[in-house]
């Protein structure tokens, strides 16, 4: 699986993409995964539902 980025979209470039603005979970390839969010913590606790953090293993 490709890891997954917050990206915030201004107005600006929200009006050329025709999307809405606010942050959006991405990845590498700049495709949007998720989104808009109305901040980066949500944005970033929705790529961890999408994708969660490896578990260390125990030794």
């Amino acid at each position: 699986m490709q890891t997954l980025s917050p990206r915030h979209v201004k107005t600006d470039e929200a009006l050329r993409l025709g999307v809405e603005s606010g942050w959006y979970a991405t990845k590498v390839s700049g495709t949007f995964v998720s989104g808009p969010h109305e901040s980066e913590g949500d944005c970033r606790r929705k790529i961890d539902e999408i994708q969660p953090p490896p578990v260390k293993k125990k030794r």
